[in-house]
């Protein structure tokens, strides 16, 4: 059944909602309800029905959304006692001589994103509890965080070929070329479109761009103004994803640096042991071994942290074990928004959102304009629906055979559907990156969100613009062209819409 503009509706309603009154767990249930109501043929006691037993139960128990919502209670357990131990403020308060100015603060989590570079939901909430309190002492914004996190998350995965990202595009590539007798090889096709993710590398370079030119614009202005001149990390009244990791060690804790550096380290030891026998990097890792490898590494970390409390006679064994429970106890909220969220996806599926928009484009799209209707399609689609990876399965089995048909670069119009799906798991949110960023930077959602989307935005102009040109000039040097506008724009809209940020440097750096 075709539902028409009635498609869009329950995800523009859940947008439109979150973004007037900041509940985000709320806005995501009525814009799921709507959906499924609409499914129901305009029955509410049916569509509360089925939207519990059709989508929050069947989403829940998803193998992989499953799979992430017990990761999310490791992390949670690890945050907890990682935090509470003191380890966390005894470790910012060394970084903090090294990481002694915003910029440096800024780099040092961009470098930790690429660094974390096989998981795209894992990034965040490793990266975010450990800088979080050296950004807020360098007056760093809990929003420029979440945005750092958010930048360093999904763009980097869509990059590798040998994470679950790269494996599931190349396999929707591979699909493509045997029906249409493509000789060239599915894994040639990534790494030659790798130039051509204009939005990817975009974000990715506007990262150190911002840091070091110090423009800031828009909401992320505001945000940043405040907190520098105040040192306040959120605007009052905002509400943060996660308590925060305090500087200030709690009263009565000998904070030691050890209680964050060891049980990062057997973090990471546990994560690379497991997977390295698997051929890891260089082989493509099973997605449950790569989630099971972070749950035992998460598990392990906390433990160790654990020993360590009661070693040093900072918690009691049934203290410390109180506060691992805490801190798994702290994300439930995050996953009520995160089954919520899938379930608005599924009901969008369900719908056809995503082929609506496609629609809309049908019959529009000369040679030379591929690459770019494409990009705003998926940038559309993805918005919607907060999903990347659904939007590469609807686009790519259209995108590519419209390029061959038409005559338009191949490689380009593959850039341009990988670009697109990334925007809307970037900047969407409802997008579970973005929700998890917002966790990991221990931010208020919305503020991340409003934050964002003007940066966000600045890259896809820039991106669809190179795109414009790529659909007639077939060259991966268009990349230069694309990160040069992205920093045009940034010191345009940061002359306009704001201004040069100080970069605050730590007292007695």
């Amino acid at each position: 059944m075709n539902y028409g503009f009635l498609a869009i509706l329950p995800p523009l309603v859940a947008v439109v909602l979150a973004v007037l009154f900041k509940n985000v767990l709320v806005s995501l249930f009525i814009g799921a309800y709507l959906g499924v109501v609409i499914l129901k043929g305009g029955n509410p006691l049916a569509g509360l029905t089925s939207l519990i037993q059709d989508h929050v139960f069947v989403q829940a128990a998803d193998s992989y959304n499953s799979s992430l919502l017990v990761m999310m209670i490791f992390i949670g357990g690890f945050v907890g006692v990682v935090t509470h131990s003191g380890g966390a403020a005894a470790f910012a308060e060394r970084a903090s001589h090294w990481f002694n100015t915003r910029a440096r603060a800024q780099i040092a989590v961009w470098l930790g994103g690429i660094a974390v570079f096989f998981t795209d939901s894992g990034s965040p909430l490793i990266l975010g509890p450990t800088f979080q309190p050296i950004t807020d002492k360098l007056r760093v914004s809990r929003e420029k965080l979440a945005w750092l996190l958010d930048c360093t998350s999904s763009p980097v995965c869509i990059l590798i070929p040998f994470i679950g990202w790269g494996v599931y595009i190349m396999g929707l590539i591979r699909q493509e070329f045997a029906t249409l007798n493509i000789a060239e090889s599915e894994f040639d096709a990534f790494l030659t479109a790798i130039p051509f993710q204009f939005y990817a590398i975009g974000t990715l370079f506007m990262i150190p761009l911002v840091a070091y030119l110090g423009f800031e614009f828009s909401a992320m202005y505001q945000a940043e103004k405040r907190t520098v001149e105040t040192g306040q990390p959120l605007w009052p009244g905002a509400t943060p994803a996660r308590p925060a990791v305090s500087i200030q060690a709690e009263a009565g804790v000998k904070a030691r640096a050890s209680m964050m550096v060891i049980p990062v380290v057997v973090l990471f030891a546990c994560i690379f042991g497991l997977l390295i026998p698997q051929g890891f990097p260089f082989e493509q890792v099973p997605g449950a071994v790569l989630r099971t490898a972070l749950c035992t590494g998460y598990f392990l970390g906390a433990m160790s942290c654990l020993f360590l409390m009661v070693r040093h006679k900072v918690k009691t064994a049934a203290q410390a074990f109180n506060l691992y429970m805490d801190g798994a106890r702290e994300v439930v909220f995050i996953l009520m928004i995160l089954v919520l969220a899938w379930s608005l996806g599924s009901v969008c599926k369900a719908l056809g959102t995503a082929d609506y928009i496609v629609s809309l484009t049908q019959g529009t799209l000369p040679p030379s304009m591929v690459p770019v209707l494409v990009f705003l399609t998926g940038a559309g689609m993805s918005f919607a629906t907060g999903s990347s990876w659904g939007t590469f399965a609807i686009l790519m089995p259209l995108a590519i055979p419209m390029a061959v048909a038409l005559g338009a670069p191949i490689h380009a119009t593959i850039g341009a559907v990988l670009s697109g799906g990334l925007f809307g798991d970037h900047c969407s949110p409802i997008s579970d990156t973005t929700i998890l960023s917002s966790m990991g930077a221990a931010c208020d959602h919305i503020d991340h969100v409003k934050t964002q989307i003007p940066y966000a935005l600045t890259v896809a102009l820039a991106s669809a613009i190179t795109y414009g040109v790529a659909g007639g000039l077939d060259s991966p040097w268009l990349l230069l062209l694309s990160l040069g506008l992205v920093a045009l724009f940034v010191v345009i809209a940061g002359k306009v819409w704001g201004s040069r940020i100080s970069d605050f440097r730590s007292e007695g750096a």
